[in-house]
């Protein structure tokens, strides 16, 4: 069961279900070493320079969990430094002036990239492996959805690391910043994605007292690997305080969490 602390509206479920559908399924198939090339005399829509997609309302909505072809994933938080290293791909033409997952509208012609499970604004480095080139581009879309590949490179960014003729390279994809801004402070270095966080509620008593023996049980149980709070609020018109272990970067771990130890009644407060 998913309880949210902030009541999202409706329009809200309907804006990250239709961004989805048409941002990012449509990419589940596509191939990225397409007829098309940079010596094509094909034109194509010119997209207006816009404002970042940044809202809360937006973080929201993409950092829920979708499913694709079958597959469920869990967007996840992040920080700076995090690696992975696979597959990248492009997509550019087929998609050019469509909406992506965070409702902006795809430009081929800009330095971004589409991922899977990584929070939207989250800046990135893309090394490619075979040549030695970087770039660094901002994530405002879901996919790629093919097996072994980590990220959908826009055209520009994929002229960029020299692999459009090829259509996929091995690449180190690194985190270097949230928000569309790239972290250079040391403050900003050690900063983990905010745009979403997930707790597991482990007990709601109306004593405090109760709370707390729970909490500090759980505090050694979990020896200083997730934080353990009291939550005070109102239920029923009446003071409740709700004991939550907190700490988790994505819903999938705070799932995990609760069947490895046996939490199978407990709420997974996403806030």
């Amino acid at each position: 069961m998913l309880l949210t602390t902030k009541k999202a509206a409706k329009y809200f479920v309907i804006f990250l279900l239709a961004l989805y559908f048409t941002g990012c399924s449509s990419k589940s198939y596509y191939s990225s070493s397409s007829s098309w090339s940079s010596g094509s005399k094909r034109t194509y829509k010119k997209i207006p320079k816009e404002k970042i997609r940044n809202s809360k309302a937006m973080h929201r909505a993409t950092m829920r969990s979708y499913v694709i072809a079958g597959k469920r994933y869990h967007p996840t938080l992040a920080k700076v430094n995090d690696e992975l290293n696979g597959i990248a791909s492009w997509y550019g033409p087929n998609f050019h002036a469509k909406k992506t997952s965070n409702g902006e509208v795809y430009d081929m012609y800009a330095m971004t990239a589409a991922h899977k499970t990584l929070p939207m604004n989250t800046m990135v480095k893309v090394d490619n492996l075979e040549n030695g080139k970087s770039i660094i581009v901002r994530i405002n879309d879901r996919g790629p959805f093919v097996t072994g590949r980590i990220i959908d490179l826009s055209n520009k960014a994929a002229h960029q690391v020299d692999m459009v003729k090829k259509g996929t390279a091995k690449v180190r994809v690194t985190v270097v910043g949230f928000n569309a801004r790239i972290a250079r402070t040391a403050q900003e270095k050690q900063e983990t994605a905010t745009v979403g966080k997930y707790y597991v509620q482990v007990g709601a008593f109306r004593r405090y007292e109760g709370a707390r023996i729970t909490k500090n049980k759980f505090k050694m149980i979990l020896e200083n690997n997730y934080n353990v709070i009291i939550k005070k609020g109102q239920f029923e018109s009446a003071p409740i305080n709700r004991v939550w272990v907190s700490g988790f970067r994505s819903e999938a771990e705070a799932r995990d969490f609760r069947s490895n130890n046996d939490l199978h009644g407990a709420m997974i407060i996403a806030e």
